[in-house]
């Protein structure tokens, strides 16, 4: 008997997690409006931070990041882009096949009314208009130069910012991984190639609230 209960957990956990893959590779059902503040904790292999979010900010923004942190989407997300004195990047599905989904899913635009200094969170883009996704960065010192470029931050880590410091950087500047193979392959790719990279373990939306400052 306790063999067979184990056995249909097992079987219902499996069948959920397809379900829910299925569901991140169709970005038109992961379009919940955001509260207007909340929280998003990111449980990593370094510790955990905490990013606040305000709608305000960013609308756009906090929308997609809202409904790809609730439905797991940064789970085993690398951070492959570390840069010590400059940013934190990571926002590429651990599945290639759920990534593909999300390159056109592009948000438009939006204002700068935050900046860019240490701590905030905004998504990355191309260098062509509108054309970000699922990519997401953390400044590490005052990067307020990016805002005339037009990276909208849109939440700020308001705990654990030690934690986002200590990310595995030793890639460094030159050996950053390519990302046109992380959306291909995945993580297939980051660990046969760059094992020492820092990963979210889990990524849950923690509650709303008015951010606290760090500075």
């Amino acid at each position: 008997m306790v063999l067979t209960t184990i056995a249909v957990l097992v079987a219902t956990t499996l069948i959920s997690a397809q379900v829910n893959l299925e569901k991140l590779k169709d970005p038109a059902q992961l379009t919940e409006r955001a509260p207007d503040q909340y929280r998003a904790r990111f449980d990593t292999s370094k510790g955990v931070f905490v990013i606040a979010v305000t709608r305000e900010w960013a609308p756009l923004a906090a929308d997609r990041f809202y409904n790809l942190v609730k439905n797991g989407f940064y789970d085993d997300s690398r951070f492959f882009r570390v840069l010590s004195g400059f940013m934190a990047q990571w926002g590429l599905h651990a599945d290639g096949s759920v990534q593909s989904a999300w390159r056109t899913a592009n948000l438009k635009d939006e204002r700068v009314k935050k900046s860019n200094t240490r701590g905030f969170v905004s998504f990355t883009r191309e260098s062509s208009p509108n054309s970000s996704y699922t990519m997401i960065f953390i400044n590490y010192k005052d990067n307020s130069y990016l805002d005339a470029d037009g990276f909208a931050p849109f939440g700020e880590v308001v705990s654990g910012m030690e934690v986002a410091d200590q990310l595995y950087s030793g890639y460094g500047r030159q050996n950053v991984p390519d990302q046109r193979r992380i959306m291909r392959d995945g993580n297939a790719y980051l660990q046969a190639e760059y094992p020492m990279l820092d990963f979210v373990k889990t990524a849950t939306i923690e509650s709303g609230g008015a951010p606290v400052t760090t500075k």
